[in-house]
Parts: structure tokens; sequence; C-alpha cells
């Protein structure tokens, strides 16, 4: 059965961050039969508002939720071990939402310190004038090499790729960190996040960092990369890093999600497509033994580690722990943000620009070093905050 959505009933549905590749015209109604697939468009009803209170719209503003709001979003599968194991449901109906981008999904697990997830019920997808059901596969961008190879653009820009112990470590914050010193010494730089949950946190903060174009998985049809097949993940990185290089950037900077240890990340991390476009990893990790851990894995894959950062340096300890079992640079925020490093000497974007016209950022005071460091602190922690999709974190009592 189809349902026609009027035009009133339209500008009230809540539009969530993973449908904003869909173009609004191309919903017409609603079918309520069908299997669910990852990606479907579908609108649902908030029934009980628990952990997510509010919900992304495509242009990033939060949208408080009241029961009985329709909302727009799609089925996916989540993978977050801070916040929750969800899969795509069997069939319409209730379920719950478990991204604040707008993911609906059936929770099977969460961490302790998280609400019940938002219940919502699943009307129908969301469909054409002719009654199809609308996937975000129908509306990506195309694939860069749809027969499976997987050509190197040759002349491409330098590619530094961000990986790290799991979620929350401080992958964001480093790249945002690495972006910013590079945009001020005079580097176009470009980004995208290839694997994760859909959502515009990560997005956002990159490209307030300063770079153009900044871009992500559900620019080719994903609302989440979880349970993804692996050449629908190394399509994802192909087809970002393609998109980047063709703008004429200097310097492509990847954020990979998740953790070392997720089949996911390790699998594209091993993958010789991202290995010929990959001039320099940095390791985001909370702390000095999960920095040497990480870091030991993935020389051992023969990948090109060349700093670590994340959320231990935050800590002037944690930063000697780590460099005293390391043979690659500790960078803190201070330093990527003067691009006090060598992440990318000797790429070919510095032979393109005289040295001259490379001024690095630098603070506008001279502070001491410990208001650097509790700065630097600081901003640590609330960029890492500003990128979490929940609103708050409510301890189980």
């Amino acid at each position: 059965m189809f349902t026609p959505l009027s035009p009133a009933r339209a500008d009230q549905l809540k539009r969530s961050y993973t449908t904003r590749m869909v173009p609004q015209e191309r919903i017409a109604g609603v079918r309520h039969q069908g299997t669910p697939e990852s990606g479907d468009v579908v609108v649902a009803r908030v029934l009980e508002v628990g952990q997510h209170t509010r919900l992304e719209a495509p242009d990033g503003r939060r949208q408080t939720l009241f029961p009985g709001d329709e909302i727009m979003v799609c089925f996916a599968n989540r993978y977050a071990p801070a916040q929750y194991e969800a899969v795509v449901p069997e069939g319409l109906g209730i379920c719950d939402l478990v991204a604040a981008g707008g993911v609906a999904a059936t929770a099977l697990s969460w961490h302790a310190a998280k609400d019940a997830p938002t219940v919502i019920d699943v009307i129908g997808f969301a469909c054409d004038d002719l009654g199809r059901k609308i996937n975000l596969e129908q509306h990506r961008i195309p694939s860069s090499a749809p027969a499976g190879l997987v050509p190197v653009p040759t002349d491409r820009p330098h590619t530094v790729v961000v990986c790290g112990t799991s979620m929350d470590s401080g992958k964001t914050t480093a790249a945002a960190g690495m972006i910013r010193g590079l945009v001020g010494g005079g580097l176009d730089v470009g980004a995208a996040k290839v694997t994760g949950t859909g959502a515009g946190g990560d997005v956002w903060l990159m490209r307030d960092a300063g770079a153009r174009p900044v871009m992500d998985f559900t620019a080719v049809g994903m609302a989440s990369t979880y349970l993804m097949s692996h050449d629908r993940i190394v399509d994802s990185f192909v087809t970002l890093t393609d998109e980047l290089y063709a703008v004429g950037i200097d310097v492509a900077v990847i954020e990979i999600a998740d953790g070392l240890f997720f089949d996911e990340t390790r699998d594209l991390l091993d993958d010789p497509a991202l290995r010929d476009r990959c001039d320099a990893l940095v390791f985001a990790a909370g702390d000095a033994i999960g920095a040497q851990a990480g870091v030991q894995l993935l020389q051992g894959m023969d990948l090109p580690v060349r700093a670590v950062s994340g959320l231990l340096t935050a800590s002037p300890l944690a930063i000697r722990e780590a460099q005293g079992e390391l043979d690659v640079p500790v960078l803190d925020l201070e330093q990527l943000w003067t691009a006090d490093h060598d992440l990318v000497d000797g790429a070919a974007c510095r032979a393109r620009l005289e040295p001259s016209s490379l001024p690095m950022m630098a603070p506008a005071a001279a502070p001491a070093r410990r208001l650097r460091t509790s700065r630097a602190h600081q901003l640590a922690v609330e960029a890492d905050t500003a990128v979490r999709e929940e609103t708050s974190v409510r301890a189980v009592s």
C-alpha cells in the first residue's frame, strides 16, 4: 500500500543527516510493505524519547524530538562499543533510533553509561512518485572503480590517513588539528571520513578547521559502513579520495572510524588500494600502551606510521610515557596547529609552493608552556565532546 505525503505533512517531517543526499522533491509518499535493507530511507514516528533527544538535520542543526514527531531516517547497522550495537530489523514497525545522525535499527546492546535508545515506529519506506522505495545507493556519487579496478591517479596529492585504537580516541580532533596547521601553512587541504556511522559532527569539525572539500561515506550510498562488504568499504575509500584528488588539493586527510580490532578497519588498512594511496599514517590513542600496541600492529602491516596523537596528548605525562616506548613522534594539538611536524616534508605539495609562501601558523602570543598545554588540553576535550552524537552521558545509578 502506498500513501502520498501531503505538502503539509512533508513539511513537518524532521529529516536527518543520513538522508542529506536524497533530493526533497524525490520523496512523494510512503510504502507500507517491503523488506528492510541498509540504506533504505524510512518515515518513522517517535514513540518514546530515550538517549537520543535530538536528531541532526542535513545542515547540522540539532532538532529536539518530541513523542509523536514524524522523522525521516535510514535503516542501517551500527557498531559503537562506547554507544550502541544494532542491526537492520527484519520488518517495519517498532525499532530504535541508535544514532543522532539518523539511523533506525534494532539495538542489541549498549554501553552502561547510555540510556535505553529512543523508540520509534517505522511507518514505511520513503518512496518516489511511482511507489518505488528510496535507498541511499540511488543517490550516491558515481563509483570511481565500478569494475573493481583501483587505478592510482598520477600526480595525486600527498595523503595522510588517520586511524586509532577505538572510537573516541581523538582521531577527528587530531585530523582537524593537522588540517588547521597545514591550511595555515598555505596548503589546500581536503578531507574525508570513509567509514563509520552517519553523523555530521566530524565533517563540520574538519570543515571548520579549513578543509575544502570535506566528504563522508553517506555520499557513496551508506548510512553506516558496519556489516557492509569489504568491496563496498574499499569503494568508499577509493571514490572519496578520488573526489578529493580531482579538486586539485595539496594534501588529503582521510579518517577511518573505530579501532584496529574492528575487522572493517583492519581489512581496509591491509588493502592494496589504501596502501597505494597512503603516504603517512597518524595513529590516535587514549594512553601510552594503546599507542605502543597500535603502532606495533600497524608497522607489522608495513604501513607508513609517521606519528601518534589523540587523547593521550591531553596529558604531558602520557606523552612522555608513550614517547619513551615509540620510535615515532607524539604530536599534541599545538604541534599540529603550527604544523611543527614532518608529516608532509618531502611531499610533492611542498615542491609546488615557494618556501616563502609557507609561513607556519604560530600562537598570537607566547604564553608559558604550561598555559599553552592547559589550553590545548581544554580544546581537545571540547572538540572531542562536540563531535559526539549524544547530547549528554548519563551515568547508571
